[in-house]
């Protein structure tokens, strides 16, 4: 079966979301909430950030508009609207506006397939906490990443500047290289669902989350969403020392204002797919889903259990620029396709073998462990796995020890040196003693005993100055 078999296929399979009590004006005014949902959470993400990143570096952080400083975001979106609108001379006119607006969007509209929570009473309809749902909506958020791209690359060249023309073309080449390591850490969660539809996809976690079987593609995502959002230790687009301030160098106003827009709800995105994906989406932690027989699993309390987890990655966002330095643009890029793309694709290997188990195509004999039963073909695969992996990780640590050892023989450094050897004074480095040179100014050769044949006139010298 080819590949267009496969989506046609998927596109043909249903929903768990009902949208049939939904009519268009509803939609609108969900899409309306959500809006307004996604622009108070940047509000108190951007308020949120500068005081815990002020704490970190012992500043009260803002602290003057509003209690506690919590009105200072909004005040600086005002001074963003009211700014003089700045364009630089050389710069194409409506590429240059258009290219934050296709940037903030893409962010947005991501969002909307993501279940905030399970069907309400809304004004009359029994409708879903989700703006839309596809079968493979979860490629749609993978095809909008692609679409942001072109806004941060549109915008670095729009500008007619280097510096944002080489900062859009790093940051595109970054997050096309982390969409696909992304793309393949999720293969993992459709394959245990059974689907790409978001709602599907929170279903089949109604017993066991995904962060638990899919481990490794929790840990593979963590890392791309972060390499795809421009965040620190991967904020390589806007190097200071090298690129200013990327591709949005010469943006400013509200131009700049819709960049930063699109960046924290970008976040917000990313946070929101690794809750659906890995902690149960919109559904209660285990304890609190089986109080009441599930009355905490329902209704309106989705909102809170999802907003909890979702700002639980939000805290690691802060977290990593807090504590965390920037790394190299070429690390970075290594890291990506290197290490995560391979890791990913033999991830994806495992887990079909371990599916295949479940289903019993290895044999039926199964394990009861902790009440729950286990194919014995899933446990020989996941111990082969764990011995391989941990295998490699002390092949890996030896030749690493080994290759320091060798980097420290060949950097040993002599004992006595003469700072004079190359014509100009050079001060020693750690470890060594210098050697005084005759006094006509002429190298030695460093030896030993040098060292004490000089201290001596040397000191006599000193004691007859101070004489």
């Amino acid at each position: 079966m080819n590949t267009l078999a496969i989506l046609t296929t998927a596109a043909e399979q249903p929903v768990v979301a009902d949208f049939s009590d939904t009519p268009v004006w509803l939609s609108l005014v969900k899409a309306l909430m959500l809006f307004v949902y996604l622009l108070l959470s940047v509000l108190l993400m951007i308020w949120f950030e500068r005081r815990i990143i002020g704490r970190m570096q012992q500043r009260p952080g803002p602290n003057r508009v509003g209690p506690f400083g919590l009105l200072q975001s909004l005040a600086d979106g005002m001074k963003s609207m009211l700014k003089e609108d700045v364009r630089p001379k050389g710069a194409d006119a409506l590429i240059f506006t258009l290219a934050p607006v296709v940037f903030a969007s893409a962010a947005f509209i991501s969002f909307a397939i993501v279940p905030l929570g399970g069907e309400v009473e809304l004004f009359g309809h029994t409708t879903p906490l989700q703006l839309t749902d596809l079968p493979v909506a979860a490629l749609l958020v993978l095809a909008v990443a692609g679409i942001a791209a072109y806004g941060i690359v549109l915008g670095g060249w729009s500008a007619g500047s280097t510096y944002p023309l080489l900062g859009g073309l790093r940051a595109t080449a970054q997050i096309i290289s982390y969409e696909i390591a992304m793309g393949l850490a999720l293969v993992a969660v459709f394959m245990y669902a059974g689907s790409m539809s978001t709602s599907e996809i929170v279903a089949a976690q109604s017993d066991l989350w995904f962060i638990i079987p899919a481990c490794v593609s929790f840990v593979l995502y963590i890392i791309t969403m972060v390499g795809e959002t421009n965040r620190l230790p991967f904020d390589l687009a806007e190097g200071e020392g090298e690129l200013v301030g990327g591709y949005f160098t010469e943006y400013s106003g509200m131009r700049f204002a819709m960049f930063f827009l699109g960046e924290y709800v970008n976040m917000f995105t990313v946070s929101a797919l690794a809750t659906t994906f890995f902690l149960g989406g919109w559904q209660a932690p285990p304890g609190i889903a089986a109080i009441g027989d599930g009355m905490f699993n329902t209704g309106w309390w989705g909102v809170l259990w999802f907003t909890v987890k979702m700002w639980l990655f939000m805290w690691g966002f802060v977290w990593l620029r807090g504590t965390l330095l920037r790394t190299r643009y070429d690390q970075f890029m290594r890291l990506g396709w290197k290490f995560l793309m391979p890791v990913a694709v033999a991830w994806v290997v495992v887990v079909a073998f371990i599916r295949g188990a479940d289903a019993g195509f290895f044999g039926d004999s199964t394990i009861s462990i902790l009440g729950r039963a286990f194919p014995v073909s899933s446990l020989i695969i996941i111990a082969f796995l764990a011995v391989l992996v941990f295998g490699s990780m002390w092949i890996w640590e030896t030749r690493a020890e080994k290759k320091a050892g060798e980097i420290e023989e060949a950097n040993v450094l002599p004992g006595e040196v003469d700072p004079f050897a190359g014509g100009h004074p050079v001060p020693p480095l750690p470890g060594q003693r210098l050697v005084e040179p005759p006094r006509d100014g002429t190298a030695i050769e460093t030896k030993p005993a040098r060292t004490r044949q000089t201290s001596a006139p040397l000191a006599e010298q000193e004691e007859h100055n101070r004489g």
